[in-house]
C-alpha cells in the first residue's frame, strides 16, 4: 500500500472539507465512481490516519474568544509529558507543539480579552515544570490553516 495519497483520494477529501456532511452515494455521484470505492477509499484514509473525523469549523471569536496567543514555552528537561498533561487541563489552551529551538513547546491559547489572556497565561505559566514564557499576541490570521492546496495540488496529479 502506497503512504502518498491519489489525485482520488485528494478530490474526495477536497469534497469532504467544502461539504462534511455528504453521504457516501452522494460522494461517488458527484466523483463519477462507484460507491464502493468511495467507502473504501474512506476506510483507508480512515485507516491510515489521514481523515481522522468530520468536525464543525467553529469560529472562536464568535464564540467570545477573540483574542489567540502564542507562547513558546521553556521547560525542565523530561518533564514534556508532565507538562504537555497539565496544559491540556486548560481549556483556552488549542494545541501544543514540541520544538526545537530557544523553546520547547510552542502553544496557541484563546481569550476573551487582555485580562482574560492574564488569567490564562497564569495558569500556564502555573503548570510543573514550566521554567519559562514568551507570550505573542496575534493581531490578524491573514493565512488560516488551511490543507487545501496540498489536496488540490495531489487532485490535478
Amino acid at each position: 500500500m502506497s503512504d502518498s495519497l491519489d489525485a482520488l483520494d485528494a478530490r474526495l477529501l477536497l469534497l469532504l472539507t467544502d461539504s462534511p456532511r455528504l453521504g457516501v452515494l452522494e460522494c461517488a455521484r458527484r466523483l463519477g465512481v462507484a460507491r464502493g470505492t468511495v467507502q473504501a477509499r474512506l476506510d483507508r484514509l480512515t485507516e491510515r490516519g489521514i481523515l481522522g473525523g468530520f468536525p464543525p469549523e467553529l469560529d472562536l471569536a464568535a464564540m467570545g474568544y477573540g483574542l489567540t496567543a502564542f507562547a513558546v514555552l521553556e521547560i525542565a528537561q523530561g518533564r514534556r509529558s508532565e507538562v504537555a498533561e497539565a496544559l491540556s487541563a486548560i481549556d483556552e489552551v488549542c494545541e501544543v507543539h514540541a520544538t526545537t529551538g530557544q523553546g520547547d513547546l510552542f502553544v496557541r491559547m484563546v481569550a476573551r480579552n487582555n485580562d482574560d489572556l492574564q488569567r490564562v497565561v497564569d495558569e500556564v505559566v502555573g503548570a510543573p515544570y514550566v521554567r519559562r514564557t514568551s507570550t505573542s499576541i496575534a493581531l490578524s490570521t491573514p493565512v488560516p490553516p488551511r490543507v487545501r492546496p496540498l489536496l488540490e495540488r495531489l487532485a490535478r496529479s
